[in-house]
């Protein structure tokens, strides 16, 4: 399967506005946002959990990050609320599911495969103080791509003219780039070489980003 996999390409997803597809396990749902591949698949995504659901236990051959956007995520290393950032990287294992039910972000097949480096992070925490209204959190950064999170205040202006591809996932609030409005769970990905400018709606905005990693991007090794 392939979908929005021409990383040359600006593509706008308003994920709410998509039907939720079952996953191999009864429910976990999911709205695919890029893929390349079946079931082992580079892939972004937005994962719902029914309240009770799990997956088996698995290990992550090419990695796996996420943030969770509601309820708590679980698995045997803890609970993740939501606002938590996670990495976890190629080789690494576990089962997850969700008593309460959640929803995340997910990123598959998208490390460096020599990156051991595992993590948890409250989003909210790691941001700096605003300059401008808009308050920073460097959540990752390596050879590879930078990963952020931003609180914008109503009215801020965002930018950015990193190298490698640009990809943002309006958490909370809303944003306009140009003449779209990007509102809670749309995702944009702007290709290498165009810039990134917004400004947050009236109610402000919660954002997450990531830049540098498009010219990495390549069909999981199976």
């Amino acid at each position: 399967m392939e979908l929005n996999s021409d990383f040359s390409s600006r593509v706008v997803v308003h994920a709410d506005q998509l039907e939720w597809q079952p996953s191999p396990m009864k429910g976990v749902d999911r709205r695919m946002l890029d893929r390349i591949g079946g079931e082992v698949a580079r892939a972004t995504s937005i994962v719902r959990y029914a309240p009770g659901s799990h997956f088996s236990a698995h290990t992550h051959t090419g990695g796996e990050e996420f943030i969770v956007l509601d309820g708590v995520f679980q698995d045997e290393h803890g609970d993740f609320p939501a606002g938590t950032y996670v990495r976890n990287p190629p080789t690494s294992a576990h089962t997850p599911g969700s008593e309460p039910g959640c929803t995340i972000f997910v990123k598959l097949w998208q490390f460096d495969m020599d990156d051991r480096t595992q993590f948890r992070k409250d989003m909210a925490e790691e941001l700096a103080s605003p300059k401008n209204g808009v308050a920073t959190a460097v959540l990752h950064e390596d050879d590879r791509e930078t990963v952020t999170y931003h609180h914008l205040d109503a009215g801020a202006s965002f930018a950015s003219d990193a190298n490698g591809g640009i990809e943002v996932l309006v958490i909370d609030g809303a944003i306009t780039v140009g003449d779209t409005e990007l509102r809670k769970n749309s995702w944009l990905r702007l290709p290498e070489g165009e810039a990134l400018s917004a400004t947050a709606s009236g109610s402000g905005a919660k954002v997450w980003m990531k830049t540098g990693h498009l010219p990495f991007a390549k069909p999981p090794a199976v």
